[in-house]
């Protein structure tokens, strides 16, 4: 990830990261490399970092992508996308 992005942390570029790491880690897993182990835990501690600091700074009234967000949520099977998601939609 660039610099820009780990000093402007969002939602999106969270799940991203962390989407990262679990694939990194299955890598890890299915090949026995602990490098791959250890860098995909450090990008899904990252991402889950990014995105929590993201939705404390988050005001769901004004930002958020609404319907679209909730559904992202419901595909990952992520409960804060579902939620965030939900808020923003119901100021639509």
């Amino acid at each position: 990830m660039s610099g820009n992005q780990s000093q402007q942390p969002g939602l999106v570029q969270g799940h991203v990261q962390y989407v990262k790491g679990v694939a990194e880690g299955t890598v890890g897993d299915l090949t026995g490399s602990q490098p791959w182990k250890e860098s995909g835990e450090q990008d899904k501690a990252a991402g889950l970092s990014a995105m929590r600091e993201a939705g404390e700074k988050r005001d769901p009234s004004a930002q958020g992508y609404g319907k679209a967000e909730e559904l992202a949520g419901k595909l990952t099977g992520c409960d804060g996308m579902k939620s965030e998601g939900a808020a923003s939609r119901k100021k639509d």
